[in-house]
């Protein structure tokens, strides 16, 4: 199994294209899709990546930054199944609906394709408002790999759910978002080292991680600390 980084805010090489927000790929299941869809287009193209070979698109929640480049998408593939959180706004289901593609609301943890689940929808919050999200869960020969959004809902709480659901199971890699831009110091510390307390092995913090928060966890992590950029394959062995 691998994962490919089709959009992020750094690159590998020059001829990616970034931006904010993410959007990773696993097997033939899209997460997430970036701010704007030309740029994930491009750098789709770039990796090799045909829209055809796209079976599922799991969205993590219904920011700009995570939907830019889904209606493209869509457009050029309506075979493709959508998968979201029932909280997600109801324009956002019409507009998948209208595109002619299928929308399955993952209510609890659903299995997309094999060896690939989604959380289904954990509650969170944005600037005081409601933000539901779910994160993808895949099952490898060396655990389990967490890939989330923003984790709005705490990222702490995101994993201690995933353990819930997958109790028998360690936790690999954690990567994504992980929304402690503005949190203290002392805190992004503290949750570093719950991530080791929980066996998570590695970690690839991006997009809203934050500069200083990544830096921790690199800090934490070492060796097993992996810098997320647009053009990278990280290969699971599974």
């Amino acid at each position: 199994m691998q994962i490919k980084v089709l959009f992020d805010s750094q690159a590998l090489r020059k001829e990616f294209l970034t931006g904010w927000g993410v959007s990773f790929l696993i097997k033939d299941t899209l997460f997430d899709t970036g701010e704007k869809p030309q740029p994930l287009l491009k750098n789709m193209e770039y990796m090799g990546v045909a829209v055809s070979g796209i079976r599922n698109v799991v969205i993590s929640h219904d920011h700009w930054d995570h939907i830019g480049g889904l209606w493209e998408i869509l457009k050029k593939n309506p075979a493709i199944r959508v998968y979201a959180c029932p909280g997600f706004s109801q324009g956002f289901k019409n507009k998948v609906k209208s595109l002619g593609n299928e929308l399955i609301e993952s209510v609890r943890v659903f299995k997309v394709s094999e060896d690939i689940y989604v959380t289904g929808e954990i509650p969170g919050e944005y600037e005081g408002e409601f933000m539901p999200e779910q994160a993808l869960v895949a099952k490898t020969s060396k655990g389990l790999v967490i890939v989330t959004g923003c984790a709005h809902p705490g990222i702490i709480d995101i994993l201690q759910v995933v353990k819930r659901q997958f109790p028998d199971e360690r936790i690999h890699m954690v990567l994504g978002g992980f929304h402690l831009m503005d949190q203290d110091e002392r805190l992004i510390e503290v949750i570093a080292k719950e991530f080791k307390k929980m066996g998570v092995e590695k970690v690839g913090p991006t997009h809203c991680t934050g500069k200083e928060a990544e830096n921790i966890f690199r800090k934490e992590y070492k060796n097993d600390f992996l810098s997320i950029k647009v053009g990278m394959v990280i290969d699971l062995h599974s």
